[in-house]
């Protein structure tokens, strides 16, 4: 029964949640219905906060490795104009961000780093 309450809490929108709410208490006493809500509500909370934080460290990861390709770029005297800036920036993709890395490492120009090479 627990079961079947915590599903319908987890797919449920406010409405099936009040009535599971209501049925905890019927079949279980107050402060155990309580407790198990309680309880519910601190795992998803828990792992709404995982969720943000593996989020926030990939976003972290991604936004630092642009970050750090622009810089190597620049070092190089290397121009990045805006078209490749806003492609480097709004890449997601971390294959794809670390092989610009690597390549602009020893490039001499933006064909260096965003050539296609498996033709």
């Amino acid at each position: 029964m627990v079961v079947v309450i915590r599903y319908l809490l987890w797919i449920g929108d406010e409405t099936v949640r009040e009535a599971a709410r209501r049925v905890l208490h019927l079949v279980l006493d107050g402060q155990r219905a309580e407790e198990l809500m309680r309880s519910y509500g601190e795992q998803l909370i828990e792992q709404g906060l995982q969720q943000g934080l593996a989020r926030g460290r990939q976003e972290g990861l991604i936004r630092g490795r642009t970050e750090d390709i622009l810089r190597i770029l620049t070092a190089r005297g290397v121009h990045v104009d805006e078209e490749a800036r806003l492609r480097i920036l709004t890449c997601t993709d971390m294959a794809a961000l670390d092989l610009w890395f690597d390549r602009a490492l020893n490039a001499t120009s933006l064909s260096d780093v965003f050539v296609d090479r498996s033709q």
